[in-house]
């Protein structure tokens, strides 16, 4: 039996990669929803800001586990 550990570590590479990347952006959009909790003090701009700022990280992490499950699941291809 042959492995290919040049081919393991890139897909290892990879998986870190992207799951650290999805941690982040989900973060991110925590952190826009945190913006909502403290926006009656200040003004409305920047509820918006925190509004879009988690429906744009949460629409890319949707768009990461949707694309997920299109490589995993054979009917789909």
């Amino acid at each position: 039996m042959h492995l290919d550990w040049t081919a393991l570590g890139q897909v290892t590479a990879v998986s870190i990669g992207v799951t650290v990347a999805v941690v982040v952006v989900f973060a991110l959009g925590v952190l826009g929803l945190a913006r909502l909790e403290g926006a009656p003090a200040q003004q409305g701009r920047s509820a918006a800001l925190g509004r879009t700022q988690a429906a744009l990280c949460f629409l890319a992490c949707a768009a990461v586990v949707a694309y997920g499950i299109f490589l995993i699941v054979p009917q789909f291809h």
